[in-house]
């Protein structure tokens, strides 16, 4: 189960702000950790830590259909996403890439930044250790579990092709 830190940010983040369109020239894991998040949050690349937990509000992903939006917040060692709700195409390029996200408007609201979560993806619950608080998001169903388990859709593939389960 991951656990970490939030890093909390408002409504309409879109993905311009996630990773500058600027920095795209170079994407190596570096460059994408280095930049992720700059725009809006100048230290987040220096204060996230393997495991740590985002948290945000509504249409989280917003505007271009860049993959390089939920790849550069999981590059950054990002464990999770939770918001109150996400923009369709982050939502599906997030799941193609093996990134957990999870829409649960409560806990989008309640949880601050700084907050230590404990997230359980099998049953969807989110607990906010630093409050006691615990909230239910929708679990994946097993496919999509799936494919977070294997690190993305092209390694899920991979193996159903090699005849894995």
């Amino acid at each position: 189960m991951p656990q970490g830190k939030v890093f909390k940010y408002g409504d309409h983040v879109d993905t311009d702000v996630i990773i500058p369109a600027r920095y795209l020239n170079d994407p190596s894991a570096d460059n994408m950790r280095a930049h992720c998040m700059e725009d809006l949050d100048a230290s987040f690349h220096t204060l996230v830590q393997k495991g740590d937990v985002m948290v945000a509000g509504l249409n989280f992903g917003c505007g271009s259909s860049r993959e390089h939006a939920p790849l550069a917040i999981q590059l950054s060692g990002i464990s999770c996403i939770i918001a109150a709700s996400f923009a369709r195409i982050f939502y599906r390029n997030a799941i193609n890439i093996g990134m957990p996200i999870l829409e649960c408007p409560q806990a989008a609201a309640e949880i601050q930044a700084g907050d230590e979560v404990q997230v359980d993806f099998d049953s969807g619950r989110i607990r906010d250790l630093t409050t006691g608080k615990s909230y239910q998001a929708m679990p994946f169903p097993p496919f999509i579990r799936a494919m977070m388990d294997c690190g993305g859709r092209l390694s899920y593939l991979r193996r159903q092709m090699e005849g894995g389960q």
